[in-house]
């Protein structure tokens, strides 16, 4: 009796996370497409950027020519209030006021789409401002949907420029 073949499903990705600061736009997107990531979610509450390319539009085409895919879901971004306390240094500040944010329905209805999608097998970026994910709200919204979906997390960096 011959043995059965079962099909091989691909392995699930970890859920990815990378940070702009301190990177030029074509760094990030070859950090991006090294780790063939297919979707870009931007967890920023202000999409507009003083940096080259990392406006919602720009950063969106940029993408497209890659192949990679934009998605912004404003209601996972940190309030006024949140992205103060970082720029002040003050991280404990940052996260408590963000997760009073995580309670709102917006930003619950966002954490549900991104929880779908990195369901659905898809290699998913989480993209923000701060290159240190521990001073980055993205950090909690990796947590969570990793605890709801069971993946890992894997922080990304692009190289600084100079």
């Amino acid at each position: 009796m011959a043995a059965m073949k079962t099909p091989t499903s691909r392995p699930r990705a970890p859920l990815f996370t990378i940070g702009y600061e301190q990177a030029t736009q074509h760094a990030v997107l070859d950090e991006l497409k090294a780790a063939t990531v297919e979707l870009v979610i931007d967890t920023r509450a202000v999409t507009a950027s003083r940096r080259p390319g990392f406006s919602k539009r720009q950063l969106a085409a940029s993408l497209a020519d890659c192949g990679i895919d934009y998605l912004h879901l404003r209601g996972l971004g940190t309030p006024a209030e949140g992205r103060q306390a970082a720029r002040s240094g003050r991280f404990a500040d940052l996260f408590r006021i963000y997760e009073r944010h995580l309670a709102t329905p917006q930003a619950r209805e966002d954490l549900d789409v991104l929880t779908t999608m990195a369901r659905q097998g898809r290699r998913v970026c989480l993209l923000c401002y701060e290159r240190s994910h521990e001073h980055c709200h993205r950090r909690r919204i990796a947590e969570l949907v990793c605890e709801r979906v069971g993946l890992d997390v894997k922080h990304l960096a692009a190289p600084l420029f100079r």
